[in-house]
């Protein structure tokens, strides 16, 4: 801000120990560093107030933007009565009934049950088991599996 060199900070210390002397310098510096303290923080507390009124200013014109927007976008949608997040579902999205008020509810269970099943049933139609060496896996070593460790009895 003052751009003080350091030749011209030492020319200010040699004059103010001449002019105020050695004995009175401790004192001249306090009160020098708490003028200057207070200077620091009336200048902190102006540019917060510049900020907060920046901000203020951004606040307003970002609420004035979202008016606009929401007064354009209610004009556009003012002839439809439902909004799209309030349509009702599809047959098939639509929610289970009671059980004790439809049958479709044994229907629709019923389907849902069939898309959980297998999809690879064995040939009899039972759900059937994959045999040890068609079981996937995930290759872990490059080597190939290794061997079961024989089992002790006790």
């Amino acid at each position: 801000m003052f751009d003080i060199g350091a030749s011209e900070l030492l020319v200010i210390v040699i004059v103010a120990i001449l002019v105020i002397g050695p004995k009175e310098m401790p004192r001249a510096l306090r009160t020098a560093g708490r003028w200057i303290g207070k200077m620091r923080r009336m200048s902190a507390h102006f540019r917060s107030g510049i900020d907060t009124m920046i901000r203020e200013a951004e606040l307003e014109d970002a609420e004035k933007e979202w008016r606009e927007r929401n007064a354009r976008i209610m004009a556009e949608t003012s002839g439809n009565d439902t909004p799209p997040a309030m349509e009702p579902l599809p047959e098939s999205q639509a929610p289970l009934k009671d059980p004790a008020k439809s049958d479709d509810y044994d229907a629709r269970a019923e389907a849902a049950i069939e898309r959980a099943k297998p999809k690879n049933p064995a040939a009899d139609g039972s759900p059937g088991n994959l045999a040890d060496d068609d079981q996937p896996s995930l290759p872990l070593d490059p080597a190939g599996p290794k061997p079961a460790a024989p089992k002790k009895d006790g």
